[in-house]
């Protein structure tokens, strides 16, 4: 019996991808649990100074899955894993995974705003945080949760005997990923063992991944990119090494490629951009990088150029991904207008493809439509949010995604923008109704509304455009600070206040977001 609140694939869905080889009905622990057998003498992780085999990869989250067994965790149980790039994030990631248990994957940035969201919508009962505080303030706000383990308890656990075989179905979902978050806090995203590793192995095939490859990881690790697209779950699919970057600060980023001789890196446009303005990059060797993934937000080809000059043997290979499923990536043998232009085209045969108008008909060719896709790794509906599904996915199965998109003579997709009201820092997609709902809670503000300002490294800023009460006033510096306090992420705050007096109305009496950024502009 599966996870209640999960939406499952149709089954002539399902039966069709078992048929053309996309799902292998395996599970994430079968298959790593075999990997960790074959490979087992080579090197698996990098983490600071601690080298990791295959083998004692296995045998360590083996231990750790038997102490958890120990203290009550068992399958389809719910739990939020709050750790920062690390060992320790993988170890606790695959030793759930041969128990059954489901993880809730947060950033690092979040605080107990978002965290007890999680908790309380999963009816999750266990959380896994860095912080021990924050982990103390979690545990005492949810009476449901019954264990919490910091990253220093996780380090400190002793030697445990393997817990006993648990019957885990390829069916059942393997994570729980957040959604960009279109409205409010973000929704949680179900995905299988069938889908996420044939999410991975898809993506592999078009980055030309060997046993001899090496992936540097400076993303955050809760991400789908750097953990699945082809990420971590890609390279030791293929017996590669991942290196496991804590810092994405330019010296210490270069200093790891040149050291363990990486192959790939993930990045987006933002942390390039950082990268390629600091002159450490002339003073190291990034010879051995073969190739450079970018996603979250457009590559602009004057920032494409630069890599290719700082990386002389890299390709650089723009992808638009979702959490929620479908890849796009360009591969190395298209021409070059679509390499500079587009996003590339999916990595399934199976992925459907719909670009549609605001009455979901399909556009005609070259014109801007919304992305509704469906196929065999994207989802069927988000997490326990049954009227939400009913809005984001069309009767047959299709997810609207949000984003614009037009499709190339190529066959290549550009993206144009989206419908979505989010604000892109740097390939983080903040909600902004989530932050106006908050702000809406500040005793001197009578009206708010959220909105991109353009940054030339981030692509994109938050600025709050509030409407102050009579007799008050409000300053950036006390709007963050009551932000902070209301346990809001850091990445998520405001970087810019303007006060208004009223604000521009569309044809239809909403705010008019559109014209607010044009103002700001």
């Amino acid at each position: 019996m599966g996870l209640d609140g999960v939406v499952p694939y149709p089954p002539e869905f399902a039966e069709r991808y078992r048929r053309l080889g996309y799902w292998r009905d395996e599970t994430l622990d079968a298959v790593f649990g075999e990997l960790f057998a074959r490979h087992h003498d080579r090197i698996a992780l990098q983490s600071g100074e601690e080298t990791i085999t295959y083998a004692e990869l296995g045998q360590r989250s083996a231990s750790l899955a038997g102490f958890l067994y120990g203290r009550g965790l068992r399958r389809l149980d719910r739990v939020v894993v709050h750790l920062p790039n690390s060992a320790e994030f993988l170890l606790v990631y695959f030793a759930l995974q041969k128990i059954g248990v489901i993880p809730i994957l947060a950033l690092a940035p979040h605080r107990r705003l978002e965290i007890d969201h999680f908790v309380k919508l999963a009816d999750a009962v266990a959380y896994f945080g860095s912080d021990p505080e924050l982990a103390r303030e979690v545990r005492d706000a949810n009476a449901g949760l019954r264990d919490t383990f910091t990253l220093d308890e996780l380090k400190a656990i002793p030697p445990t005997a393997p817990p006993p075989p648990i019957d885990v179905d390829p069916t059942d979902p393997c994570v729980l990923l957040l959604s960009g978050g279109t409205t409010g806090i973000p929704k949680l995203i179900p995905r299988t063992h069938n889908d996420y590793l044939y999410n991975s192995r898809a993506a592999a095939a078009v980055q030309d991944i060997t046993a001899e490859s090496r992936q540097l990881c400076v993303l955050p690790l809760a991400h789908n990119m750097p953990l699945a697209c082809p990420g971590v779950q890609g390279f030791l699919m293929a017996g590669g090494r991942v290196v496991i970057g804590t810092s994405t600060k330019a010296p210490d980023v270069f200093e790891l490629i040149e050291k363990h001789r990486v192959t790939h890196v993930g990045g987006v446009p933002a942390l390039y951009i950082r990268w390629l303005a600091d002159p450490a990059h002339s003073r190291r060797d990034l010879t051995s990088v073969e190739l450079l993934q970018s996603g979250g937000q457009r590559l602009q080809p004057e920032v494409r150029r630069r890599m290719a000059e700082a990386f002389p043997n890299a390709f650089v290979q723009e992808n638009f991904g979702m959490s929620e499923g479908t890849l796009f990536f360009v591969r190395r043998d298209d021409p070059e207008d679509v390499r500079l232009e587009t996003v590339g085209r999916p990595v399934s045969a199976d992925d459907e493809v719909r670009l549609t108008d605001e009455d979901g008909r399909e556009v005609a060719d070259g014109e801007v439509g919304e992305l509704t896709v469906r196929g065999p790794y994207t989802l069927r509906g988000y997490y326990r949010v049954p009227d939400y599904n009913a809005r984001q996915f069309t009767a047959d199965g299709f997810y609207r995604s949000g984003d614009l998109m037009r499709l190339h003579p190529s066959g290549s997709y550009l993206v144009e923008g989206r419908i979505k009201d989010l604000v892109n820092r740097g390939g983080e997609k903040i909600s902004a109704e989530e932050v106006e709902s908050v702000i809406l809670t500040h005793p001197s503000v009578r009206n708010v509304a959220c909105v991109p300002f353009p940054d030339p490294v981030l692509g994109e800023r938050m600025c709050a455009c509030v409407i102050v009460r009579k007799g008050h006033t409000l300053t950036l510096e006390a709007l963050t600070r009551f932000l902070l306090d209301a346990g809001m992420a850091k990445f998520k705050l405001p970087e810019r206040l303007e006060l208004m007096v009223d604000f521009p109305l569309s044809t239809f009496g909403k705010v008019s977001k559109k014209a607010l950024a044009e103002r700001l502009r």
